[in-house]
C-alpha cells in the first residue's frame, strides 16, 4: 500500500528562540513539514537577503517580518535578534541550504547559546551532503572547508595544508573560478580523483568525476554558471602503506632536500621539517 505522511500544521506560536531552519538548494519541493511549520509559527525570520527569503515565504503563502542577517551584520544588530529572543522565536534562513555551512549565523547561534537562549535546528537540504552522495568518492570520512579562497597563492597554500588529510575534500566554488581551482588540483593534489557536482536538485543537475586535467578541459569547453561543490579524493596511498625513508630516497633523486620533504609530507602527514632533516641526513 502506497504510505501517506499526514502533518498538521499547528497554529501555536512556538516556544522562543532561535530556530535555524534549512531550505530548498534549488528545488523548492525539498523544503520539510518541519520548515514550513516553523516558518509559520515563528514571530519573525533572519535571513541573509529579504528578496531571496521573501520569494521563498511567498511561495509558501507565508507572511513575516524579515531581518537582515548577513556576513555584514556588526555587534550591535546581532545583539539586538539575541536580545529579541527573551520573547520572541526567531527563525534563521540563508538563501539557500543550512544556516552557518558557508553561510553566515556562527556568530548568532554562538551568541545566543551563550545568552542562555533556546537555539534548536530544523535539518534539511545542504549543497555539500548531496554533491558529496552523488559524486562516486568515498563519504566516510570527509572534510568540509568551505569556498577556495579568490587569489592563485591562497589557494595553492590551503589545498597543500590538506594534501596530507586522508579523507575526501569538498569546496563550494563558483563557475568563473572553477578552471584555476582545478588547474591547483593538479599540481597540488597529484594523482588525486575529483568531481564536480552542480545545478543540484535542478533540471539540469550534473555531476562529473575523473581527473581534474579533464574535467578542466570540459568546463573550459562548456562553461558552467552558479554555485559549485568541488570535491577531492582521498590520497591513492594511505599513511600507514607509505614508507617515510623509502619515499624519501626516491624522491630525492630528482628533487631537493626541500622539495622531497614537502612532497614526503603529502603522502605521510609528517612534519615538514622532521623530514627535510631526515632527507638531508639520508644525503650524507
Amino acid at each position: 500500500m502506497p504510505c501517506r505522511v499526514q502533518h498538521q500544521l499547528s497554529a501555536e506560536p512556538l516556544p522562543a528562540g532561535l530556530y535555524i531552519v534549512a531550505t530548498p538548494i534549488g528545488n523548492l519541493g525539498d523544503i520539510t513539514l518541519r520548515a514550513i511549520e516553523t516558518l509559520s509559527r515563528c514571530d519573525a525570520v533572519a535571513c541573509e537577503d529579504t528578496r531571496v527569503a521573501g520569494k521563498l515565504l511567498k511561495h509558501l503563502g507565508i507572511s513575516k517580518p524579515l531581518w537582515r542577517h548577513d556576513d555584514h551584520a556588526d555587534e550591535k544588530a546581532r545583539a539586538a535578534i539575541v536580545s529579541s529572543l527573551s520573547d520572541k522565536s526567531v527563525a534563521l534562513v540563508s538563501d539557500a541550504g543550512t544556516p552557518l555551512i558557508s553561510d553566515p549565523g556562527y556568530r548568532l547561534a554562538r551568541e545566543a547559546r551563550a545568552a542562555g537562549h533556546l537555539v534548536t535546528t530544523i535539518p534539511g537540504a545542504c549543497a555539500a551532503i548531496a554533491g558529496l552522495t552523488i559524486s562516486g568518492l568515498p563519504s566516510d570520512r570527509f572534510l568540509f572547508a568551505g569556498f577556495l579562497p579568490v587569489k592563485d597563492k591562497a589557494r595553492r597554500e590551503v589545498l597543500r595544508e590538506f594534501g596530507t588529510v586522508d579523507s575526501t575534500l569538498v569546496f563550494y566554488e563558483t563557475g568563473p573560478r572553477l578552471g584555476k581551482s582545478l588547474a591547483a588540483i593538479t599540481e597540488e593534489l597529484p594523482g588525486r580523483e575529483t568531481a564536480v557536482a552542480r545545478e543540484l536538485t535542478k533540471l539540469h543537475e550534473e555531476s562529473r568525476r575523473g581527473d581534474p586535467q579533464s574535467l578542466a578541459a570540459h568546463y573550459e569547453a562548456n562553461p558552467p554558471k552558479g554555485e559549485i561543490v568541488l570535491m577531492v579524493g582521498p590520497p591513492v596511498e594511505t599513511r600507514s602503506q607509505v614508507d617515510p625513508d623509502e619515499a624519501l630516497r626516491e624522491a630525492l633523486e630528482t628533487m631537493k632536500a626541500s622539495q622531497a620533504a614537502g612532497h614526503v609530507a603529502k603522502l605521510t602527514g609528517i612534519d615538514r621539517k622532521q623530514l627535510y632533516a631526515r632527507a638531508m641526513e639520508l644525503k650524507e
